[in-house]
């Protein structure tokens, strides 16, 4: 596997087969692998295909594995970033980390994707609003 991303909040590795595996640790990290799960759902219920689909949740581990969606993206204009952004909100969440990194291109179908929801904000809906959002 290669690594992506070894912080204290999240060790990330993509596999040989392309998928996305993502172990949460540190601070809360079992209550943000709950909310990302539970927003990465809430997206695929909604039919949004445009951020990473779940294909395995291991909560003894905190773990999930999800479909890869593209490269990370070097440059982009602030308001095109911004438009990507504003279009999670469609489906009823709002990411609250806004920034480049979260953002990827998927060659396949010359797409850009949203990752990382582990503190996006799920907009009033079923269970109303929810967010891990970090204050300040």
């Amino acid at each position: 596997m290669r690594e992506m991303k070894d912080t204290a909040r999240a060790l990330v590795r993509i596999s040989y087969d392309g998928r996305v595996h993502k172990t949460f640790r540190g601070h809360q990290a079992k209550e943000r692998f709950a909310h990302e799960v539970r927003v990465l759902r809430h997206l695929e219920e909604r039919g949004c295909t445009f951020v990473p689909r779940l294909l395995e949740v291991a909560p003894e581990a905190l773990k999930i594995i999800t479909t890869n969606c593209g490269n990370r993206v070097e440059h982009m204009d602030p308001a095109r970033q911004e438009e990507i952004f504003a279009e999670i909100e469609l489906y009823g969440v709002r990411h609250e980390d806004r920034e480049l990194r979260n953002i990827t291109y998927r060659i396949s179908d010359g797409r850009f994707c949203v990752i990382d929801f582990e503190f996006a904000t799920l907009l009033a809906g079923g269970e109303g609003t929810v967010s891990l959002k970090p204050s300040g």
